[in-house]
Order: C-alpha cells, then structure tokens, then sequence
C-alpha cells in the first residue's frame, strides 16, 4: 500500500472515529435534554394544578356531601384542569382517572415526594411520563395528583432528528474522506518527484534534481536532497578526473619514455655492433646512464605534474637558457638526423628560474611535434628573445579550427599520421602543462602548407 493511500487511510478512520463519538455525544445529550426539559415542564405544570386543586378542594368539598356528590364534585373539578391527563389518589386508592391507562400501584410511595417523582415507562413503541406529588390534606383524607402524558412523539421526533444528524455525519466523512485522499496525494507529490529523481540518479543521470519548491518539511528534505545529488556528482566528477589523469600519466609517461629510450636504444645499438674507442664508448655509456636518470627524474616529475602526488619532486632553480638550449640540441640530434631534419637555435634570454627536467622536456616535445610535421630536409628553429621562446617548422601546418584544440589531452588533427610517427595526442597537452607549471602559456601560430610556431611566452613579474 502507497504512503499517500495509508495516511489518507489513517486520517479518514481517525475522523471517522472522532466524529462518530463527538456526533453520538451531541445526539446523547440532546436526548437527555429533550427529557429534562419535558420532566420539568409536566412537573412545573402539576405542581400549578395540584395546587390549584388543592385549593378548590379545600374550599368547595363539604363534610355532608355524599360519596357519589364527593365523587362527581371531584371528578369535575380535576376535569377542570385536566381533561385527560389525570388521576386523582385518595388515601391509595383511585378516586377518578381520566386517563386512558391504568394506574397499576396507586399507593406508591414515590407520589409522597412533597417535591413530586418522575418516571419513564416504555411499553412497546409508546413512552409514558408519570409524575405524581401530594396535593393536600382535606379531613382525614391524604390526596396525591398523578400526571400521566404519552411523550411517544417526542422520542419519535428524537429519533429522526437522530437518523437525520446520521446521514448528514456519513455524508460529511464520505466528502471529508474523499478530500483528505485527494489532499494527501497532493501534499504527499512531491515526495513521489523525489523517488523519481532518486531513481533516476541510481540509473547514472547524475544531473537530474528534485523539482520541489514547497517551504514545508518536504520542500527542505528535496533542498538538502538536491545538495546531497550535487555533492555526489562533483564526487563522480572529481573521480572521472583522476581516473583521466591516471590515463593521461600513462600516456604522459609512454610519450615522454620514448625520446629518452630511443636515445638509449641508439647508444646500446651503436655499442652492440660498432667498433668504437675508449673514449667513444664511455661517451655513449655516460649518454646511457644519463638518459636513464633523466628517464627516473621524468616519472616523478610527471606524476608530480598530474596532481598524483605532492610537489615536491619539482624543483625550480636558476637555469642557463643557453646550456639548456644547447643540451636539447644534443638530444635531439641522433632524432632528427634519421629524418633530414635540421635544427637551428639561437638564445637571446637571461637565465630563468625553472624545473630544468620539466622544461627540457617541454621544449623536446614541441621540437618532436615539429620533427613529425616537417619532410625531410626542412629546418626547425628554436629560438630566444626576453620572455618568449619560440619553436618553429616547415611542416604541414594546423587547420585554423583545430589550433585551439590542440592542447587537449589525446587529441590528434591527423590521427593516421600521428599514430604512424609513434604519437599518441600528449605532447602539447603535457606542454601547456609545463608552461601553465612556469606561470607560461603557450601560443600556437600555423598556416595550412607553411608550418607551425608554437611559442611559450613568461608572464613578467
């Protein structure tokens, strides 16, 4: 069963029971009141005509009247005053009854009350009042008034009046519990909005939110909901993020592995099948043993880099631009004399405070990313001057379009070519990096057919 159905189902019997005992008190009462103020009404009025008898009794009734002129004088004056409603009682016994019933205890001891009795006997469908008090002593002779009246229509109008405030009670908890159904759905919806958007959620639509915008407890619980639906999707965010990052540090980590291991595998070769001197083999061995701490300095750099790890690996110190210069020239020279491809740099620039591992890197790449652009026999250039470096190349140029794109991770203008150089989409994303690391920024310049200048330009303090 539905919340909305039980609530409604809840409030209807608690109204129900509720009115059924506010509605049976109304009726009791009204009941006994009806009663009491009939009682007291028959008796106000036998007390007016036992007295007013009394007294004519008292002043009309003569000793040497006989018993039948006695009987007759009696029975006309209670007539008087009572054209049916009367029995008179001397000394226990009925002396005139112009009732249509019958007094079965004339002598009961409830009629000496001075202040007079009343009762209620019910007799099949038909409720009879008898209230009987004394009326006076005359002679010898101990008289009681007794008055008797059929109230039957007054408990027939009673129990109309009672079957009628029924009907009207079931017609109101029909109506009420028919508004409380609809009532309660319609408070109760937007708990049903927030099943909907909890369901949808589990089903990966992390955006959705609860449209509830009521001020009660229920529009609160859809506000912190809709706080708790936020909270978890900037979780899921942060999550995808890392999970990108560590794919990116893989992929980072292959594209910078490469120039440093195509260095070692060139040296290893060159060991392996060339007859070299002493000095020619300490050279290449020293090569190796560079390449190869470079290669554990660039993993932690790299890792560092990506937010995996804290910064403390990356280490910013005073760098000669001109040695650093000279030393990628040095790396990349087996790299580019296999392709015909030369390099020409010049440095204009003071000398800079920068990881030197990081930046050399940074500036392979973008020599790398010229190297894959350019045909053989074209010339690269790196160059120096105040805050700028630039690199440049004769190679196939970016379309327009694409040059803002380039520096997102794993994103290639020419996916065949590149995979066919060995590139896998890093090399500006992992520059821009470098650069950002710098307080640099890179800016790329290119023309379909006339090559590529990609220049990182320092922010002056």
């Amino acid at each position: 069963m539905k919340l909305w159905t039980k609530l409604s189902a809840m409030t209807a019997l608690i109204l129900l029971a509720a009115m059924g005992t506010s509605g049976a008190a109304v009726i009791y009462r009204s009941v006994q009141y009806n009663q009491h103020k009939t009682i007291e009404s028959c008796e106000h009025q036998l007390k007016s005509t036992a007295y007013a008898i009394g007294r004519e009794l008292e002043n009309g009734l003569k000793e040497e009247y006989s018993e039948t002129t006695k009987h007759s004088y009696i029975n006309y004056v209670v007539k008087k005053y009572g054209a049916s409603e009367y029995i008179l009682i001397e000394d226990e016994q009925e002396i005139c009854n112009l009732t249509p019933f019958e007094l079965k205890n004339p002598g009961d001891e409830r009629w000496n009350q001075p202040e007079g009795c009343s009762v209620i006997q019910r007799g099949g469908d038909r409720y009879i009042l008898i209230s009987g008090k004394p009326v006076s002593m005359i002679g010898d002779a101990e008289y009681k008034l007794v008055f008797v009246q059929d109230i039957s229509d007054l408990y027939k109008d009673m129990k109309e009046q009672a079957l009628l405030s029924f009907i009207v009670f079931l017609g109101a908890v029909m109506i009420s519990m028919i508004l409380i159904f609809l009532v309660t759905k319609k408070i109760l919806r937007p708990l049903k909005e927030l099943q909907h958007a909890a369901r949808d959620i589990s089903e990966g639509k992390l955006e959705r939110r609860a449209d509830v915008h009521t001020r009660d407890e229920i529009g609160l619980m859809a506000a912190d909901f809709n706080k708790m639906a936020e909270r978890i999707e900037d979780q899921v965010t942060e999550l995808s993020q890392v999970s990108e990052q560590r794919r990116q540090m893989l992929g980072s980590l292959t594209h910078e592995l490469k120039t440093p291991m195509t260095s070692i595998i060139g040296y290893s070769d060159t060991l392996l099948h060339v007859n070299l001197k002493k000095e020619q083999q300490e050279r290449a061995l020293q090569h190796i043993k560079e390449e190869c701490s470079r290669l554990e300095r660039l993993s932690s750099k790299l890792m560092s880099l990506i937010g995996l790890y804290e910064n403390d690996s990356i280490c910013m110190e005073e760098v000669s631009m001109q040695e650093l210069f000279e030393q990628v020239a040095r790396l990349e020279e087996h790299h580019l004399s296999k392709g015909g491809i030369h390099l020409v740099y010049s440095c204009c620039m003071n000398n800079r405070q920068v990881d030197r591992d990081l930046f050399e890197s940074l500036l392979v790449n973008l020599i790398d990313n010229g190297a894959k652009a350019s045909e053989e026999g074209t010339t690269i250039s790196l160059t120096a001057r105040d805050n700028v470096i630039t690199v440049s190349d004769q190679g196939c140029g970016i379309p327009k379009e694409e040059i803002e794109r380039v520096t997102e991770a794993f994103y290639m203008v020419d996916k065949a070519r590149s995979r066919k150089a060995g590139g896998c989409g890093l090399g500006l994303a992992l520059c821009s990096m470098i650069a950002q690391l710098h307080h640099a920024r890179l800016s790329i310049e290119s023309e379909i057919g006339k090559g590529t200048k990609v220049s990182v330009i320092f922010q002056e303090k």
